[in-house]
């Protein structure tokens, strides 16, 4: 039976972009006949460490990232939703898999490349971060991985060190695959759709999950277009306006073939109103969540609970295997 891993890294404020290719395709996966333990969910806090970071906000970050998760439609009583840090096992698997790992694959991955040349002190868990991330999915035998494009090599890499560990040392992990979600994986910077929305940069193009609505519409209203003034689905002659359309498809369940405008302005009013929308309802459901502060600790630290059960054995067979005592 496959078993679906995803995790949410709390590196900034969640934007838009987080909602529409991470959050809502994993609450969509949460159907009625699931078993519980199909689905694992969780915050991914220790990935957050790659980089500097204030602690206090981080725990700030990593709360407000969960409560959300919950309101996005991510349901505690559907899936196992816990803060990675609160299971250890996912810190020692991830040192078995650095000693199973090469340099070399480590250092080829395309986002440390590109993390490391953006910073003046490179962190050794940047280099690091895929075994643990590895880690994450092996250690709950997971078989996909919903991913973004800039994160399949990651999960290749997973796939490279199961095999090998399963080669050298015995069959003890799944294969897992990546999967990728088919509307809006990436929603790209309204002030440069040559990049993505990130919760990490700080742009005006961005829209964070917890932006006032009049933000968002001034955000969506200011978007950059392209030159001419033909409304045209195209990638790459006019990024401005496809990203516009992708959002207004994957806010309305609209494909985008079917949209139609004579103008950019009637584009940009549609698409306000649709991320709009989409966002007050969540914000308020965020608002009854973050209300009850202990509440959704205690969720997270049941939910963690039913991690450990659901990794040791995975963890213990790993160590077996390795030649570390049970």
């Amino acid at each position: 039976m496959a078993r679906v891993l995803s995790l949410f890294t709390p590196s900034g404020r969640p934007t838009l972009g987080n909602l529409l290719g991470a959050l809502h395709p994993s609450a969509q996966r949460l159907g009625p006949d699931a078993s519980r333990t199909d689905h694992v969910y969780g915050i991914s806090d220790l990935h957050a460490l790659t980089t500097p970071h204030d602690p206090a906000l981080l725990n700030e970050r990593s709360l407000e990232l969960a409560g959300l998760a919950v309101a996005a439609g991510i349901d505690p009583a559907r899936c196992v939703f816990f803060r990675q840090s609160a299971v250890p096992a996912h810190t020692e698997l991830s040192y078995l898999l650095e000693s199973t790992a090469y340099y070399g694959e480590m250092h080829r991955m395309i986002q440390f490349k590109e993390k490391s040349a953006r910073q003046e002190a490179v962190r050794l868990s940047l280099l690091t971060y895929p075994a643990l991330m590895a880690a994450d999915i092996l250690l709950y035998q997971a078989t996909e991985v919903p991913v973004g494009a800039d994160q399949s090599q990651h999960v290749e890499l997973t796939r490279d060190l199961a095999e090998r560990f399963n080669r050298q040392y015995g069959p003890v992990f799944a294969l897992p695959r990546a999967v990728h979600p088919a509307t809006a994986a990436r929603v790209m910077d309204l002030a440069e759709p040559s990049r993505k929305m990130s919760k990490s940069v700080d742009s005006p193009g961005t829209i964070y999950l917890l932006d006032p609505v009049d933000v968002v519409r001034r955000k969506v209203m200011r978007a950059v277009t392209d030159s001419g003034s033909e409304v045209a689905y195209d990638p790459e002659g006019k990024p401005g306006v496809s990203n516009l359309l992708d959002i207004l498809s994957a806010c309305t369940d609209v494909p985008v073939e079917t949209l139609s405008y004579a103008s950019y302005g009637a584009l940009k009013r549609d698409t306000a109103d649709a991320v709009i929308g989409l966002l007050e309802p969540l914000q308020k459901r965020y608002d009854e969540i973050a209300a009850d502060r202990a509440e959704l600790e205690e969720v997270l630290r049941a939910g963690a609970e039913q991690a450990r059960a659901l990794a040791e054995p995975t963890l213990a067979a790993a160590r077996k295997a390795i030649g570390l005592t049970a």
